[in-house]
């Protein structure tokens, strides 16, 4: 089944609500905390409180704190506390891989 927001990609390899919650999680925390760069990186650890938020998932298995990890991610991308923050595309040479489950090293395999 095709996405509506990209008809190239498969519904099953993107999550459009995903992407809703953390909208409607960010309206919330605006209204709430105020802007984002009142706060990052001057004041509040991005990074920490995303590891924070991991932590929790792991420990409880509610997935709301893996969209409040993604906002955490966003922020630091958007004001990064990182003192030599860029971005810069690589391909798979520059990943780190995916952990498999039963194993501990991460590798470049495929699904299949």
């Amino acid at each position: 089944m095709k996405n509506a927001a990209d008809p190239l990609l498969p519904k099953s390899e993107f999550d459009e609500q995903f992407v809703q919650y953390m909208r409607n999680r960010m309206l919330v925390s605006f209204h709430k905390y105020g802007k984002v760069a009142d706060a990052y990186p001057h004041k509040v650890d991005a990074i920490k409180s995303l590891e924070l938020r991991l932590q929790k998932y792991a420990e409880t298995g509610n997935t709301e704190y893996l969209i409040d990890a993604a906002n955490f991610a966003m922020i630091e991308y958007m004001r990064p506390s990182h003192p030599e923050a860029h971005f810069e595309a690589t391909d798979s040479s520059g990943s780190p891989g995916r952990v498999w489950q039963g194993r501990g090293a991460a590798t470049q395999r495929r699904n299949a």
